[in-house]
């Protein structure tokens, strides 16, 4: 079973012609050999870039050696208005320390903790959709909600509604709406002396949601001062001290990780969530099935969870043929030789989950979409080698299994009280804007069970 076929994939294509095509249209603009190349060079009057599509290179790069490898300067300024120094733009030692602190509040027994908070981010959508009856409604706006409702309850044990929350939201849907596509910036042939220029309107945004978010956690810190703080994935992060230092987050560094935080959790999220319930349209049968097994939440609870495994493998496999992020960037900084090639210091380095996703020479059927694909050796194989939605290595997104809970949650509850319907005319184009999302939107009509 495949997704709607692309415009057909070009083969060769310039540098020009394929900045065009990725903004238009980010599965048909990729040349088709790149899904089975191991390696491609990109050349510009300044700097190379080498996309690598193999997975001996990307554990190289993720995995063995991420230190010589730090995250791109030309990524991480387009983000700097909005994230500051936080953990997604850190490299070296700041990241190092800065883990240290994070990582606790999403270990273990954190995920079960978060899930009364996640539920009733899933019940107050289900609520929201009801009374909508054979309407067609745009899914992105519908997952980002939700996804948003999900980060401020888990976070700082507040709705959505919450008159903060709220506008933090709405800042945050105007912030995406104008931010450029960050992926192009490991192609476009600027040199490094040139300032990354931000509209005056997204310089605004992004200063308004950090205004909002210092309101938040200046509030949580006077509550933990006076021992009435909620125990939830704030007041975690902001009491653990540093091991090796001993001292916690500063309000300012606290700004940075939230704002980081609610960037992750709920943009890649609301992505993901919204390409599902678009494949799910797409393959009503599976749709059924998970309707089925959605059952399992009549009495909701956290070992419920465990009985979603049909939702967790039509998850994940929406994760690899969407992933939220399609491409990382990474710069060398030294000489290296990949297959044959030199790769000068200050190249940047390209792993896309997009093309190792789809990478024909290691998946079966790469464009199929095939949850069942999870049990086969093949995928086991795949999954092991091929599949990164969340990165790899020492850099892994934190909040990874916080999302693997979140999304087949989000996904059961909705399919348990509603059906997904195609619309005719509206077929979803992927494009890479902060994530992969819809050129116009994803809409689907929504049927009452």
């Amino acid at each position: 079973m495949k997704p709607p076929k692309p415009t057909p994939r070009p083969d060769q294509v310039s540098l020009w012609r394929y900045l065009k095509l990725f903004r238009k249209d980010l599965l048909s603009a990729q040349p088709q050999r790149l899904y089975r190349a191991w390696m491609a060079e990109f050349r510009t009057p300044f700097f190379r870039s080498y996309m690598i599509n193999q997975p001996e290179l990307v554990d190289t790069v993720l995995k063995q050696r991420p230190e010589d490898f730090p995250k791109s300067g030309r990524i991480s300024e387009g983000l700097r208005p909005l994230l500051g120094d936080s953990v997604f733009l850190t490299n070296g030692d700041t990241w190092k320390r800065q883990r240290r602190i994070i990582d606790p509040a999403f270990e273990g027994g954190r995920l079960k903790d978060t899930f009364p908070a996640m539920l009733e981010a899933a019940q107050a959508c289900v609520t929201r959709l009801r009374g909508q009856e054979g309407q067609e409604i745009e899914c992105e706006e519908l997952t980002s909600h939700a996804a948003a409702d999900v980060i401020f309850r888990t976070l700082f044990s507040v709705p959505i509604e919450h008159e903060v929350a709220a506008q933090v939201f709405e800042k945050f849907r105007a912030y995406q709406r104008q931010q450029p596509l960050l992926n192009l910036a490991a192609f476009i042939p600027v040199p490094r002396w040139v300032p990354r220029l931000h509209t005056r309107n997204t310089r605004r945004n992004a200063r308004d949601i950090r205004d909002l978010i210092k309101r938040l956690t200046a509030e949580r810190a006077e509550l933990i001062d006076a021992g009435k703080a909620p125990d939830d994935l704030a007041t975690k992060i902001m009491t653990t001290p540093d091991p090796e230092t001993g001292h916690c987050f500063d309000t300012q560094e606290m700004v940075d990780q939230v704002a980081i935080f609610f960037l992750a959790g709920h943009e890649t999220s609301a992505s993901a969530l919204a390409w599902t319930l678009y494949l799910m349209a797409l393959y009503p049968e599976w749709q059924e099935k998970l309707s089925v097994e959605a059952e399992a939440l009549d009495e909701p609870s956290f070992g419920a969870i465990s009985k979603l495994k049909l939702s967790r493998d039509v998850f994940r496999e929406a994760l690899r043929l969407y992933p939220p992020v399609p491409m990382m960037v990474r710069e060398a900084t030294c000489t290296e030789h990949f297959r044959g090639r030199d790769v000068p210091e200050g190249s940047q380095i390209v792993i896309s989950p997009w093309h190792l996703h789809r990478q024909e020479r290691l998946w079966e059927r790469p464009d199929d979409f095939d949850p069942q694909r999870w049990s086969t050796e093949n995928g086991k194989t795949c999954q092991r080698k091929a599949y990164i939605p969340f990165s790899t290595g020492p850099r892994v997104c934190t909040g990874a299994g916080f999302a693997m809970v979140e999304g087949p949650l989000l996904l059961s509850m909705l399919l348990r009280e509603f059906r997904f319907e195609l619309v005719e005319g509206r077929t979803p184009v992927p494009v890479a804007h902060l994530t992969v999302r819809s050129k116009d939107g994803i809409w689907l009509r929504v049927v009452e069970r």
